[in-house]
């Protein structure tokens, strides 16, 4: 309960636009816990029970910003924090293939035009967070 007060107390004016409260069915968070967070007109939503995978999604893209960008960037302060994560989204969204979408980017709705000659085609690159990320193109 008093690491719960610690958070809400950092948080300060900005656990005013969080709604919810995810956490597990762990006995560590009894009533009082809770408490805390509905006392700041926060909604507690539990995970359901004897799901220990259900966070596998969140876990990934998690591992996927921190293993790919976080890493290698020193966050000055939450701003900076806010402007890499945005950085990194972009092209995670519009760009990079995924292997759940049939190695479509999350944007696309159709298969990609034709594949282009790469020895006819000259290859341009454009560089992301000071070259951690890259996108190729085919220049027209």
């Amino acid at each position: 309960m008093q690491q719960a007060r610690n958070l809400t107390a950092a948080l300060g004016i900005r656990i005013e636009s969080l709604r919810f409260l995810l956490r597990d069915r762990d006995g560590k968070y009894g009533e009082a816990f809770d408490a805390v967070f509905e006392a700041e007109e926060m909604e507690i939503v539990k995970s359901a029970p004897q799901a220990p995978r259900m966070n596998a999604h969140c876990e990934r893209i998690i591992g996927s910003i921190r293993r790919e960008g976080l890493d290698h960037v020193l966050i000055m302060n939450e701003a900076h924090a806010c402007h890499v994560l945005a950085a990194y989204e972009q092209p995670y969204n519009e760009h990079r293939r995924h292997q759940a979408r049939n190695q479509l980017p999350p944007g696309a709705h159709k298969e990609p035009a034709a594949a282009y000659a790469l020895s006819t085609s000259k290859v341009l690159r454009t560089r992301i967070l000071g070259g951690l990320i890259n996108e190729y193109r085919c220049a027209a």
